[in-house]
């Protein structure tokens, strides 16, 4: 099969597709033929290497000391399960379905074999594998952020970074669960967003966020670019402040998924996709998503219905 082989950590230009061997089904586990995948803000830091000189050393220790021991890359993706494993009960062949690959990853290859009990869910009936695929890593990662910040109906709550993968998500799904929606991003986001359900859209650049004179229930970093030092007197009293970086790390539920799933085809979220980008060529995706100016996610075409 055709996969994305992550060589080494740097450069986009060490991803390269490659012929490797396909994958095989133990028990308990089930292989999909993966028709659509995403490279998100999580894959580029992996290949990347992207974290401080000392939490190199601890990445490296838990992924591989010169590349990836999991080389082909992709936390998330679509396509349709082909052979099921030996005690495997809650899918079938043929079920089309989402999923989170965890740490073991593998999306960016034809097929991928993952265990029953992963982040996985029939893909919303609606949506084309590519929406389905940009829809796991953002929305389960915001719907997490949301929830351990308590938000409630009737919440004023701001979210900064609204344009990207998480952002595009939590503007929908806080707008969802009855908040009212600030969003920060750059204005050339603005319909996008808008169109997302936000209140009212701040431009990070004209606006001095440090002078509003608005208090909010919950301060959300989807991007983690923010310290709540710079943001605390935003707060309204018993305000919280949550960021994707330095709060833990979000949680995996099928639960998630088949709330992502039912929102999609009830209208209530949108798959927010910026470019899509053949297999052959993840490497300009992962160029791309480096700029740091995507709007929303980028797609990944792997098995072409």
């Amino acid at each position: 099969m055709k996969a994305a082989i992550c060589t080494g950590y740097g450069s986009p230009d060490l991803v390269k597709v490659m012929e490797v061997p396909k994958p095989t089904v133990k028990k308990g586990e089930l292989m999909i033929k993966v028709m659509a995948s995403a490279v998100n803000s999580g894959d580029a830091r992996v290949r990347g290497l992207v974290a401080s000189p000392i939490l190199r050393i601890g990445l490296r220790l838990a992924l591989g000391i010169k590349k990836p021991r999991k080389a082909i890359l992709g936390v998330a993706l679509a396509g349709e399960i082909v052979e099921i494993g030996e005690g495997v009960n809650q899918f079938k062949v043929g079920d089309q379905i989402f999923a989170m690959t965890g740490m073991r990853f593998g999306g960016h290859g034809q097929y991928a074999v993952l265990s029953e009990k992963s982040a996985m869910a029939l893909k919303p009936k609606s949506a084309l594998y590519e929406e389905a695929a940009v829809l796991p890593f953002g929305g389960t990662t915001a719907l997490h952020f949301l929830r351990k910040a308590g938000l409630q109906d009737g919440n004023q709550v701001m979210i900064y970074g609204a344009s990207g993968a998480v952002g595009t998500s939590a503007v929908q799904l806080a707008n969802v669960l009855g908040a009212e929606v600030t969003a920060v991003c750059s204005d050339r986001h603005n319909a996008v967003v808008s169109e997302l359900g936000a209140n009212e859209i701040l431009d990070y650049r004209r606006v001095d966020i440090s002078k509003l004179d608005v208090r909010y229930d919950i301060i959300f970093d989807a991007v983690g670019k923010i310290k709540k030092n710079e943001v605390k007197h935003l707060l309204k009293p018993n305000g919280r402040f949550i960021s994707v970086a330095g709060y833990g790390v979000a949680s995996e539920k099928k639960v998630d998924l088949q709330l992502l799933a039912q929102l999609f085809d009830e209208g209530k979220l949108k798959a927010v996709i910026d470019r899509s980008f053949p297999l052959e060529e993840i490497a300009s995706a992962y160029r791309y998503v480096d700029q740091g100016v995507k709007t929303g996610n980028v797609a990944i075409r792997i098995n072409h219905v």
